[in-house]
């Protein structure tokens, strides 16, 4: 079901799951994939209608669902059938168009194939038709898509790395990535998704916080940005509580991706 999705409609699934914990729902629902590709993609968010600085679309939801107590985002929250029926209904969108990647644009069809769920109740109300979006999309992804600034995304990817797990982190990762620990070992992308816990814990112990020093190249298809972390302890290198990590994101198919990641020590 996954392995089709583009990285931003991963990442979109990544904060439908994260709206899901906060909402303390058990179940990852068709409103907070709604949710999920707002926050990702804002010519969707246009095409809803919703741009205005507090979101229409999620004042609606909360006055239409019973909000628990948060989930701590360590705990799974699977997807409902309804979501799981989007996302198959996604694959179909994008077979139909003759589209071999599924993106957000093909979600947000799927949604529509949920009938009766409150994602596709609001969809309805926003006078959102699935056959004149779809025309659009046939057309081709770049009049639905929007790249995202890179540094939002790369914030995001740090904050995720005290709360969430690799399987929500790895999206982030061109296929091709290297990562070099703080230790000099070089790791590629599997070796980094089988070892992601290794590799960035001292990066989500409670106390470890992040600042993004600078941007030494900001282009329409690269960034690297240097960020120091303090409070990033190691039991082999306790004298050391700082790191500097240097981050190289590329653009790819109007999205970002992290294709390089350096960790050094750093003597206060």
């Amino acid at each position: 079901m996954f392995e089709r999705l583009t990285e931003s409609a991963r990442r979109a699934v990544f904060f439908a799951r994260y709206e899901a914990s906060q909402y303390g729902s058990t179940c990852i629902e068709t409103e907070h994939l709604l949710l999920g590709l707002c926050r990702e993609d804002r010519a969707l968010r246009g095409i809803l209608k919703d741009i205005g600085a507090d979101s229409s679309i999620r004042i609606e939801i909360e006055r239409r669902i019973t909000q628990n107590a948060p989930i701590n985002t360590s705990v799974e929250v699977p997807l409902s059938a309804d979501a799981k029926k989007v996302l198959l209904s996604a694959a179909k969108e994008a077979d139909r168009l003759g589209q071999r990647h599924v993106g957000t644009e093909h979600v947000l069809l799927g949604i529509f194939h949920a009938e009766g769920s409150l994602g596709a109740q609001i969809l309805q109300t926003r006078g959102l038709k699935a056959e004149e979006f779809r025309g659009k999309v046939a057309k081709g992804p770049r009049t639905v898509s929007f790249k995202r600034p890179a540094l939002p995304l790369l914030e995001d990817f740090l904050t995720g790395l005290k709360w969430h797990s690799s399987d929500d982190l790895m999206p982030f990762f061109a296929e091709n990535a290297k990562v070099v620990d703080v230790h000099g070992k070089l790791w590629n992308y599997q070796e980094i998704s089988r070892n992601f816990d290794t590799i960035f814990v001292p990066y989500a112990k409670k106390n470890a916080t992040h600042l993004i020093e600078e941007t030494l190249v900001d282009s329409n298809d690269q960034h690297v940005a240097v960020v120091l972390w303090k409070n990033a302890l190691v039991a082999s290198m306790e004298r050391v509580w700082m790191h500097r990590m240097i981050v190289v994101l590329l653009s790819r198919d109007d999205e970002w991706a992290i294709v390089s990641m350096q960790m050094t020590p750093v003597q206060p």
